[in-house]
Formats: C-alpha cells, structure tokens, sequence
C-alpha cells in the first residue's frame, strides 16, 4: 500500500516539477530575451559597426540626400552608411572619466534588447538583463519619438569616435543616439 502511494505520488508530482521547468524558460521568452523581430530600418538589416573617422582628414558630417532634393541631416542608418555622425573633436563628447561605470562588452549587431523600463525625466533606460544608459542631452529629443514601451529592438554599438559613448540604434526607425553606460 505503501509503495503505491509513493507511484501515485512520483507519477501526480512530475508534472509539477516539469511546469516549473517550463515557467522560467517561458518567462525568459517573455520578459528576459529579445523580441527578435525583423528590423524595419536599413533594408531590413542590421547595420555592420560603424567605421572610425580618419584623423588626418577635414570632417565633413554626412547628410542623405535624397531624389526630390530633401536632405536628411539626422543621425541615422539608411544602405548600411552612418549618417550624421559628428566629429570626433566635438567637446559636446568629451568625457572627464570615459567608461566611469565600466565597459558594456555585449554591443555590436549581434546582440538585440528590448528596453524593459525608461525614466524619460533621466533621459535613462534599461534593457533586458539590467543594463541601462543614459541618453546624451543634446540627442534625447531624436529619441522621444521612439516607442519605449514596444517591442522595437535596439542593438548598441561602441562609438567609435568619441571614448565612452555608445550609439543606441533603433532597429525600427533606422535612427541612432549617443549613449552613456551607466552599469547594471
């Protein structure tokens, strides 16, 4: 009698202990991995990291001009070229202490988040996995716009002109701002 008990019981608790496997991975799916949903912007790619300006050249910032004579002076992603960019002796970027809150290591166009939160008063937000930065002033309102509380992507990329910025890029609109990390 004994022994059928424990079967009974083996066999009505497996089920809970796989549902409680299950939930994490679930919630995981939910809450923690990105929505990886084709990018919208740029052709539907994700751009490569952007390059270096070259030192010894005179800076010009690049515009998009398109066919009817309209210019796009923004900071966004169109044909896999960055546009308007600014110049890597720009003060706006100077930095007391770069990386004062370490080094995010997880940027380039293989990782994609979704922001989990965002305190517009802070221009701040966070991502999946608790890492969050703040947006640079004199770009917040290029990102005001954006949907926060969406599934849009953003893939983060080391600026490669100006020490401890990053470039936040939205998958959705092909747009892109300077960013501090601020840690995890």
């Amino acid at each position: 009698m004994r022994s059928a008990f424990y079967i009974l019981a083996f066999f009505l608790g497996c089920p809970l202990v796989v549902s409680s496997y299950a939930t994490p991975a679930q919630e995981r799916q939910e809450h923690g991995a990105p929505h990886q949903a084709a990018p919208r912007a740029n052709q539907g790619r994700i751009p490569a990291t952007p390059q270096r300006h070259n030192g010894g050249q005179e800076f010009h910032r690049d515009e998009e001009r398109h066919d009817n004579g309209e210019i796009d002076r923004t900071p966004h992603v169109n044909h896999d070229h960055w546009y308007g960019h600014d110049a890597p002796n720009d003060n706006r970027y100077r930095i007391a202490r770069p990386y004062e809150h370490g080094h995010f290591e997880h940027f380039g166009p293989s990782y994609r988040y979704n922001v989990v939160r965002i305190d517009r008063g802070a221009r701040r937000f966070w991502f999946n996995g608790g890492f969050f930065f703040q947006i640079a002033p004199w770009d917040w309102d290029l990102a005001t716009g954006w949907c926060w509380d969406c599934f849009d992507n953003f893939v983060v990329y080391d600026d490669p002109d100006h020490p401890g910025w990053y470039l936040v890029y939205n998958t959705e609109t092909g747009a892109y701002v300077h960013a501090e990390y601020m840690g995890s």
